[in-house]
């Protein structure tokens, strides 16, 4: 395998299947201009490709020689119950290809770590707790960061990871959590994941980060898909470039391709147009 499918059909064919196996990526960018729902597209489709041959071809096509569908998906949440984000994903595209691909998505839930250091009352987040077991790992007080390190050395291996959001750990409500060890996070999921193949797609919002520790994440991932609006008269549009990426910027700049007009719709993140230097 020498590409793993971002699961939006367009990109991956013109970056020759996908990413390179290992790859850490930044999905960064505005409010609504389509990173979420970029992740969100990538766990549905590449997850459809377990479950529903007939809606994969139709949604995605042929997968390239040289890519192979990751065994397993992997989402990752801080804030959010898989039910919950089930649900968000089933508000952006359509409720019968969300229930097929979803159906071959791991959902992992780390509210409670994240939380358990807040003022937030404690039932608004903790899990269901039935036995006196449940209750036991309910007063378990292991660090996000070291749940979030179990999981992924059990799970992340030559699969995909999507890790939503990297904004959220870096304001998690525990005072010896700072800026350094999310930065040292993302390099640290860089060089396991050379190991590990699959990819791993880290969710950012660009819009609650300092221009200096966006710049931080940026040389500590192996490449970032940025997402923004682009205002052009009485419109505005969704646009998406790439940066830094090992494996993938070159093979665009080869096409002299600059940017991607994207779109969403019931079958989720895509591209609408490329836009190429003249």
């Amino acid at each position: 395998m020498d590409r793993v499918p971002f699961g939006v059909s367009r990109l991956d064919d013109i970056i020759g299947g996908g990413a390179p196996p290992g790859s850490v990526v930044l999905l960064a960018g505005e409010a609504g201009a389509g990173a979420r729902e970029f992740c969100y597209t990538a766990a549905t489709i590449n997850g459809l490709a377990h479950t529903d041959d007939d809606q994969f071809d139709l949604h995605y096509g042929d997968v390239a020689e040289r890519a192979a569908v990751p065994e397993e998906i992997h989402y990752v949440s801080f804030t959010a119950s898989g039910n919950e984000l089930r649900q968000e994903i089933e508000f952006t595209m359509s409720e019968e290809l969300v229930r097929a691909g979803v159906r071959a998505v791991e959902f992992a839930d780390f509210s409670q770590e994240y939380f358990q250091l807040s003022a937030i009352p404690r039932e608004w987040y903790t899990r269901k707790t039935q036995t006196i077991t449940d209750l036991g790992r309910g007063s378990d007080r292991r660090g996000v960061l070291e749940a979030l390190g179990g999981y992924l050395n059990q799970n992340a291996p030559g699969n995909l990871v999507l890790l939503d959001s990297l904004t959220d750990l870096a304001r998690a409500p525990n005072e010896h959590l700072d800026w350094s060890d999310i930065t040292l996070l993302v390099k640290g999921l860089q060089k396991a994941s050379r190991a590990w193949g699959g990819m791993i797609l880290v969710l950012v919002n660009q819009e609650a980060l300092t221009d200096e520790e966006m710049g931080s994440l940026m040389g500590a991932a192996d490449g970032t898909i940025a997402f923004e609006w682009e205002t052009g008269g009485n419109e505005r549009d969704r646009v998406m470039f790439v940066r830094e990426f090992r494996g993938v910027l070159s093979r665009l700049e080869e096409e002299d391709i600059i940017r991607f007009e994207t779109e969403i719709h019931d079958g989720g993140f895509d591209i609408s147009n490329v836009r190429k230097i003249r």
